[in-house]
């Protein structure tokens, strides 16, 4: 005789098999932008507006830039995210893997494109 609960019954019981994975990932990533998008609005906002050589010195400093990249990666990686989600919701067939694709491809492709620019300044 097996004691299983019902959470363990259901684990792997999806249509992917990871949904709750799956949105636990989003809450998480949620939960962080909430708390990293102010710091990087304020920092962002003082550069906004000044020379060029006061934005490359605000950002060549290890906390902005350091919050600049994770607020890139966490970020683009939650739309990600929650694109596919949407997108698993309203296409079919070939086409909604290829727009799965498509937008996991953009946000690497963004991620890539911000962490070297922001490298470029760091370095």
């Amino acid at each position: 005789m097996q004691y299983l609960t019902d959470r363990k019954r259901a684990v792997g019981k999806g249509a992917g098999g990871s949904g709750t994975e799956h949105h636990w990932s989003l809450k998480i990533s949620s939960i962080a932008l909430a708390i990293l998008i102010p710091a990087f609005l304020y920092i962002f906002g003082r550069a906004l507006g000044q020379d060029r050589a006061t934005v490359l010195a605000t950002f060549a400093h290890p906390f902005p830039a350091i919050l600049t990249g994770l607020v890139l990666v966490i970020g683009m990686r939650h739309f990600a995210q929650g694109a596919q989600i949407m997108i698993e919701d309203y296409a079919r067939g070939g086409t909604r893997k290829a727009l799965i694709i498509g937008v996991t491809l953009f946000s690497y492709a963004v991620i890539a494109t911000g962490l070297f620019a922001l490298a470029r300044i760091v370095l």
